[in-house]
């Protein structure tokens, strides 16, 4: 049925992504997607729905005769790190961290700008960055009423559109061994680095999107339902809705050390940091044999990485946990259990999403979603000069149906260079080429079975879909902006003048948005000081 209707390739990830905004009921909604794609790739033969959906299942911990350590070892790590935030807790270091914090950081907008300025410095690996900024940044914001859906934003923004244009980073790596394969195909003579930077210049998503974080944490620009979360943290001191599922969230009950040190929040945090930057740089080394940072990125095993500093961030919160609880005797070995239930427990939404999002990004690929999504451009008869925004907005559909920006850089970056190749454009390629990266990336943003925005909303303590919705109006004003920008591309051919329209597009739209809308509370009604919320 699917080889003569292609276009039922789009069923599963439509039916799962409607599903989820319309119901709010994430793994029933990506549960469907999963069976509904397994029934097209078997033809509705029952026997064979349920071998492909329990084959995606058993591949995520088990392929091709090894572990599946790239799976695995995320959410592994994503499990340590809700056992790290609850012995944090319990220690006393949540609190102590908030109380030293809001000494010096005393306003909502310096709150806001530390996961901002988090995300863009630790730009190594989007994963990390999604997990480990929300989590250090929480009690700050908390404590200044700032929305777990806008400390959300702030990392997801931060994360993957940093990435993507550093070629020392997880991503650049990938993308480097990518382009570098086009770029020696066409008559272009510039190296991998070179070819990468040029490309990441013709990004202009990222650049809108982080425009656009410097506006919201500056000037509180609260677009659609933005309003209403940050309106509730700071009028109720309430930074989510209590009604909803939140990943990441410890139960209330747990006993908290008091006094505690912030020490025992900053080490293990700092010690997981370094934990994963030393494992990328050994199993980076040790595959390359060599010491090039770019030989390093391209070969190094971040998941493992992770691992590492996971164990070590561990080691350290069980530390503290230890010398600061002994003598208290509320503390014991059925505490010290508790708080590997509990941080387990917590996380456990979060690692049901994944597998289920991973499980359907798996059985779309076999059904050939994005073969079908690329064919669209290679049956066109478009002038060169526009295969730009078109590609930029193909990439954008296709990550945004299939949850991967990895996925669409892998199957889009060789379509479009061997198109662009084979008209002899090489001034286009890597223009081309980072319109394929904005739009992978744009389209992973707005997607609600993307891992790195389930990843983003478990490390700001946030409910999915809310983080989708209150993300979504900011995604569509930069890959507004973004569009008239490549739009400039195909008319003039310059890619200066297109990164000039997208900036002066996306601040133009903030700051006429500023103007009519204004801060979601005026400063009239703002309480007369921040308090630890309810």
């Amino acid at each position: 049925m699917v080889d003569s209707y292609p276009i039922l390739t789009l069923v599963p990830p439509l039916l799962a992504i409607g599903l989820v905004v319309a119901t709010r009921k994430v793994l029933l909604s990506l549960g469907l997607g999963v069976v509904s794609a397994a029934l097209l790739i078997e033809g509705f033969s029952p026997w064979g729905t349920v071998k492909q959906v329990v084959g995606a299942f058993t591949d995520l911990f088990w392929l091709d005769g090894a572990l599946n350590t790239t799976k695995v070892y995320i959410l592994i790590f994503t499990l340590m790190l809700g056992v790290i935030t609850a012995f944090i807790m319990m220690s006393g270091g949540t609190r102590a961290f908030a109380d030293w914090a809001q000494e010096r950081i005393k306003t909502r907008r310096g709150a806001t700008m530390l996961p901002a300025a988090l995300g863009v410095a630790i730009f190594v690996d989007d994963y990390f960055n999604a997990l480990a900024v929300g989590q250090v940044s929480r009690p700050v914001t908390d404590t200044h009423r700032v929305s777990r859906a806008k400390l959300a934003y702030m990392v997801d923004s931060t994360s993957a559109p940093v990435a993507v244009l550093v070629p020392f980073s997880s991503w650049g790596a990938f993308i480097l061994g990518l382009i570098g394969t086009e770029v020696a195909a066409s008559s272009l003579e510039t190296s991998d680095v070179g070819a990468f930077m040029q490309a990441a210049g013709a990004n202009y998503y990222a650049f809108a999107a982080l425009l656009l974080v410097g506006v919201v944490a500056t000037m509180s620009l609260d677009l659609g339902p933005m309003r209403t979360e940050e309106r509730r943290a700071i009028m109720e001191g309430q930074p989510f809705d209590g009604s909803e599922e939140i990943p990441g969230q410890l139960a209330e009950d747990l006993p908290v050390h008091r006094p505690g040190a912030k020490l025992a929040l900053i080490m293990p945090f700092v010690l997981l940091v370094v934990g994963v930057f030393a494992g990328i740089a050994w199993t980076g080394q040790r595959s390359a044999g060599s010491w090039s940072v770019v030989d390093i990125l391209a070969e190094t095993d971040v998941t493992f990485a992770l691992i590492v500093g996971g164990v070590l961030g561990l080691l350290a919160a069980i530390y503290y946990y230890v010398r600061d609880t002994s003598e208290n005797p509320k503390f014991g070995m059925s505490t010290f259990g508790r708080a590997w239930v509990e941080g387990v427990k917590s996380m456990l939404p979060a690692v049901s999403i994944l597998i289920l999002a991973w499980m359907l990004g798996a059985l779309i690929e076999a059904l050939g979603t994005g073969d079908y999504l690329g064919g669209l451009i290679e049956g066109s008869s478009i002038s060169p000069s526009w295969l730009v925004p078109i590609v930029f907005l193909l990439a954008a559909a296709m990550a945004f149906a299939t949850g991967t920006s990895w996925g669409s850089f892998g199957l889009l970056i060789p379509l479009v260079g061997g198109i662009i190749n084979s008209l002899d454009a090489p001034e286009l390629l890597l223009p081309a080429m980072g319109a394929v990266l904005a739009g992978a990336v744009s389209g992973d943003h707005a997607s609600p079975i993307s891992d790195t925005t389930i990843l983003s909303a478990t490390g700001a303590g946030c409910n999915v879909i809310t983080h989708v919705t209150t993300q979504l109006p900011y995604v569509i004003t930069a890959v507004f902006s973004a569009t008239l920008g490549y739009v400039t591309v195909a008319l003039v051919g310059s890619v200066a003048l297109g990164a000039g329209v997208t900036l002066l597009v996306a601040g133009v739209i903030a700051f006429v948005a500023f103007l009519v809308w204004g801060p979601s509370v005026a400063d009239s009604e703002m309480p007369d000081r921040t308090s630890q919320p309810a």
